[in-house]
């Protein structure tokens, strides 16, 4: 097969991306191509707006919602130490073995995936002139020839970009017309219309409230963004894609919170977004975990993953802050005492925006202007929800209504 790589940050995908993969469908130089979102560009190295796996998911979802056919979005710069460099990248998508594996388990037929496959690095020919300058050009060259899009508008002189290439690093330069539109993801952003965005990438947008103030995480340390990006990385491996996306839509939450009353913005941050680090473990694990922290405190299944996320969270990620792994181990429960930090994690949990299982409404509202209240509506629902279930309630919720004067 011929295969065309495309990658990028896409934060968010508009519709230029989706003329870029259309139009090199349609060029015949390649039969497939395969997305890249970026993990660590070293152009923009924790400066995206989003960590990586929401622009994955969002890619994802948009590729399969406007039912592009040939198309298959990959994951491999999660799996990359470092700089995720094009040259990199390439090295490990082209082995033999990586790249009928993955095409493999995305229902292509064994015999197609274990041919011989030609490799295109998709780009803007606005780039082309300074392909040189990147790092490794020709490692990329050793294992894919450049594909080229020729935009509406670009005056770059193409042509001699090429045969610049072709020259001085001997490699394959193919040129292809884009039937695309003339926007970028940055002019989005900035606008905040998001007109051009495909439809699957808003609703997905909306769903998470992406790119708004709460988003932004102004006020926050460069050191705990880099944290909250590096996080999300990390735990790509051990939870599923809705389970890390609502942990990371948490951690956004709480730093808002932790800015409405006055906590610590990076704290929050990082405790929020970690705090169901460990609920994918196996239980026998998260039991394991658990006991280290808490003892025998936690013993219902659904309840371990929380003090097991503050050891998890500890010896694999490095946290050290007492503070943030006691907002993890009482994100379920609450307690008696509870600190700003906890009650902030606790709340952001229940209401986050993907959160959908009744009308959360009131309590989002009430989250913006009295902590104490919203907590107390919270325990309230889940008061009621036990009751109705017939289960006990636990000890340190318990402790924590009778503090919220329940």
């Amino acid at each position: 097969m011929r295969i065309g790589i495309y990658g990028g940050s896409f934060d968010p995908v508009h519709d230029g991306h989706i003329a870029m993969i259309n139009s090199a469908l349609k060029s015949g130089f390649v039969d497939l191509v395969i997305v890249i979102p970026s993990v660590r560009n070293n152009f923009k190295l924790y400066s995206n707006k989003l960590p990586p796996p929401y622009r994955l998911c969002m890619m994802k979802e948009t590729i399969e919602g406007l039912g592009i056919k040939n198309c298959l979005v990959n994951d491999i710069e999660f799996g990359i130490d470092g700089v995720s460099y094009t040259s990199v990248v390439l090295e490990k998508l082209t082995s033999d073995e990586y790249i009928r594996d993955f095409l493999i388990s995305n229902d292509i037929k064994k015999k197609k995936a274990e041919e011989h496959h030609e490799f295109f690095w998709i780009m803007g020919s606005d780039t082309l002139g300074t392909f040189e300058t990147w790092y490794n050009p020709g490692g990329i060259l050793n294992h894919a020839a450049l594909l080229a899009a020729v935009r509406p508008g670009d005056t770059t002189d193409v042509e001699r970009a090429a045969d610049s290439i072709r020259k001085n690093l001997g490699g394959k330069v193919e040129i292809f017309r884009l039937n695309g539109v003339d926007c970028s993801s940055s002019a989005i952003t900035s606008s905040g219309d998001f007109s051009m965005v495909p439809e699957p990438a808003r609703e997905f947008i909306k769903r998470h409230a992406l790119y708004t103030e709460n988003t932004k995480l102004e006020g926050v340390s460069d050191e705990a963004r880099k944290q909250f990006f590096e996080s999300s990385v990390w735990m790509y491996k051990y939870l599923g894609a809705k389970r890390l996306l609502h942990t990371l839509n948490v951690g956004y939450l709480s730093a808002h919170l932790a800015d409405v009353f006055g906590c610590d913005k990076d704290k929050a941050l990082i405790a929020g977004a970690l705090h169901d680090c460990a609920k994918e473990l196996p239980l026998e694990k998260q039991t394991e975990l658990a006991k280290k922290y808490s003892g025998d405190l936690f013993t219902e299944k659904k309840l371990l993953h929380s003090p097991a996320g503050a050891v998890f969270a500890r010896d694999e990620f490095g946290i050290e802050d007492k503070e943030i792994l006691d907002a993890i181990c009482y994100h379920t429960t609450g307690r008696g005492n509870m600190t700003l930090l906890e009650k902030i994690v606790y709340l952001a949990d229940k209401i986050e925006p993907s959160r959908n299982y009744t009308d959360l409404t009131p309590i989002r509202t009430a989250a913006e202007i009295d902590l104490d209240s919203a907590m107390r509506m919270t325990a309230l629902a889940v008061k009621n929800k036990f009751v109705s279930q017939g289960r006990d309630i636990h000890p340190m919720t318990v402790l924590m209504m009778k503090d919220l004067h329940m």
